[in-house]
């Protein structure tokens, strides 16, 4: 079980690094529209800034989960505002992809950028891009941002998974029941009346494994001995009570044999 906690993590490292890089990359690049628009005194839209901030946002939440993965993966706490964290992300990559639907057409003829809606042969002055380029910078966020979405939808269900597998591991510790090795044990509740008994097949396999004792209450009373549990049933079903090779029936008062009453011993 200590492979398929790593296998898990290892998973979650990878996706987070996804994370980390979409987040970087549209973080460079509206960081290149802002730099633009400051040396060249060019108005950008307010949701260009708002990009800004929630891509390097999550660039800082992407990089702090990398180097928390590896102490604090499966905590229930911890999961569980990563994964409100990974939601919200998911809305406001949402909101990037919208911002930047200009991409998603040809770049050819008019274009939607930040800087404006234009024909793609213009150009925003001599040594910067012209408008065709600044389409294809909007359609690599558009891209990037819908993996981004994929991935932080992904690193959620992720993080349910990691949780669940951290509970098995401290519920079923070293035990017989897993030959004494960090892992799960024999489930009970509803679906643990669908997996197969292995009792038999363990003592099989294991020739250290003694059986069970029989218990008191498993001891089938004897009829045919007269001092098994010091107990004898007669002919007419009446128990008595064993004593010097006598047995006593202290519920009758009067037998066939013997004709004594009440506490007779009859041999």
């Amino acid at each position: 079980m200590a492979k398929s906690g790593l296998a898990l993590k290892a998973l979650q490292w990878f996706i987070r690094g996804i994370q980390f890089l979409s987040c970087a990359v549209v973080l460079a690049l509206f960081s290149y529209f802002l730099a633009i628009a400051s040396r060249n005194n060019i108005g950008i839209p307010t949701w260009s800034k708002a990009v800004e901030g929630i891509s390097g946002i999550g660039v800082l939440y992407t990089l702090l989960g990398l180097l928390l993965l590896c102490c604090v993966a499966g905590h229930p706490f911890a999961s569980g505002i990563a994964i409100i964290l990974d939601i919200a992300f998911v809305g406001a990559f949402i909101y990037v992809a919208q911002a930047n639907r200009g991409g998603a057409s040809s770049c050819t003829g008019t274009v939607n950028t930040v800087f404006g809606t234009r024909p793609a042969s213009d150009s925003l002055g001599s040594g910067l891009p012209n408008f065709h380029q600044l389409c294809q910078i909007h359609k690599a966020v558009l891209a990037v941002s819908i993996i981004a979405i994929a991935f932080f939808l992904l690193s959620a269900f992720m993080e349910v998974i990691l949780v669940r597998h951290r509970r098995k591991e401290s519920r079923f510790g070293p035990s017989p029941a897993n030959n004494y090795t960090s892992g799960y044990g024999r489930r009970g509740g509803f679906f643990g009346r669908f997996r197969r008994r292995k009792g038999s097949e363990e003592q099989v396999m294991n020739p250290n494994v003694l059986p069970e004792h029989t218990h008191p209450d498993q001891v089938r009373p004897s009829y045919t001995t007269e001092g098994t549990n010091g107990a004898h049933y007669n002919k007419y079903g009446d128990s008595g009570f064993q004593h010097d090779g006598q047995v006593a029936y202290p519920d009758r008062t009067s037998y066939p044999s013997t004709g004594q009453s009440n506490y007779g011993y009859v041999r």
